[in-house]
């Protein structure tokens, strides 16, 4: 089972962690990251998905804010 990195725990205070599956959980990761991350976790989502994955997972979402969605939708649209 591929898991997430100890650096990411922060973001993930609700969930038992060491359960999070980098490919099974990866809608919620990328929710999370995107709404919560610091500069850290971004770029480690960056290095984990693909641009095509996340703008998917981002267009899907309800759980995203709308300020997030907005703020990501200009990164990596522009």
């Amino acid at each position: 089972m591929k898991i997430l990195p100890d650096h990411l725990k922060p973001f993930f205070w609700e969930t038992e962690f060491s359960q999070i599956n980098i490919d099974k959980n990866k809608p919620y990761i990328i929710e999370r990251i995107l709404d919560f991350g610091d500069l850290s976790a971004v770029s480690w989502l960056f290095s984990n998905y693909t641009k095509n994955e996340i703008k998917e997972v981002l267009r899907e979402s309800r759980k995203v804010s709308a300020k997030s969605r907005n703020f990501w939708h200009l990164i990596l649209e522009g």
